[in-house]
Formats: C-alpha cells, sequence, structure tokens
C-alpha cells in the first residue's frame, strides 16, 4: 500500500452524520465524523475506491454487511498498527474491553497505551474502534462522540438498552 498522502475525498450523509473518507490511490486512509462537508468539490470523476467504500458504508447502515473488504492504510506507530489489527478481529456485533486487547498484545498493563491507540484510530467503523468498552460494560470514549458509539453498538445488536 502506498505511502502517498491522501489525494481523493468523499463525504457521506449517514444515519448518524456526515462521514469524511479520504484515500490515496490505493487504499483508505481515514474515515471521520465531521460537522459539515468541505464546500470544494473535485472536478476529477470519484475514485472507484471511494465509490466501493460507500456502496459498503450503505450496506452495513442498512444492516445487509457485517465485514469490510477495502484496502486500508492507516498511518500511526507500530503499537497503534497492532492495536487496530486486533479490533478488526473483534467481530460484528461483539464487544471487548481495552483489557481483553491490551492481553492480546501480551501486555495487560498496556490498558491505557491501548485506549490511546484506540482513540487514535483514523479509519472508524471500518476499524472498529466503537466495539471497545469499559472492563465494567460502560460505554468510554469515542471520538465521534459517545451517542455515535451507542446507536453503532445497538445497530450490530451489541448493546441492548
Amino acid at each position: 500500500m502506498s505511502d502517498e498522502q491522501p489525494r481523493h475525498r468523499l463525504y457521506y450523509s449517514s444515519p448518524i452524520g456526515i462521514i469524511e473518507l479520504t484515500a490515496a490511490d490505493d487504499a483508505l486512509v481515514s474515515l471521520y465524523f465531521v460537522e459539515r462537508q468541505e464546500s470544494t468539490q473535485s472536478a476529477e470523476p470519484l475514485l472507484p475506491l471511494l465509490q466501493q467504500a460507500r456502496e459498503q458504508l450503505q450496506e452495513y447502515f442498512a444492516g445487509r454487511r457485517q465485514v469490510f473488504d477495502l484496502p486500508l492504510a492507516p498511518r500511526g506507530s507500530n503499537f497503534q498498527m497492532k492495536v487496530w489489527r486486533e479490533l478488526r478481529a473483534v467481530p460484528y456485533g461483539k464487544t471487548v474491553s481495552y483489557l481483553d486487547i491490551a492481553r492480546a498484545l501480551g501486555d495487560p498493563k498496556a490498558v491505557r497505551a491501548v485506549g490511546n491507540a484506540n482513540g487514535k484510530n483514523p479509519i472508524s467503523i471500518i476499524i472498529p474502534c466503537h466495539r471497545v468498552i469499559g472492563r465494567d460494560g460502560k460505554l468510554i470514549g469515542y471520538g465521534g462522540g459517545l451517542w455515535r458509539k451507542e446507536w453503532l453498538l445497538k445497530h450490530e445488536g451489541a448493546l441492548i438498552i
């Protein structure tokens, strides 16, 4: 996957707000919730990868997709990359704690570092950081807002309130 800076952008209006997707030519680089869409639109045709990402997000929000199949190129430290790989292993409809991730990485004392890496996840939803909850079952920490985390977990059937 390329190390080049993202050159392509797409905004998607999801049921829980506007999502900004960015991609290099060969991989998705970020997926963030934003307050509004930038007014400048590129004149070039939409990158097929971004079209595919939008379609998969539409399927996810419609309840027809549980696993994303997109090339990803998140940027982060080696530790962050390990945490994000563990996040991708958390199945749809399930949750894990920060301690569970730390243990999976072989260091149960790394809970805070796992939380920090989780919070820096640049490709939310697809790298499902929303599936990580407190050891006591409480919803804590989500860059997109706890209300979105709650919505996503309810949508996936992992949270029944």
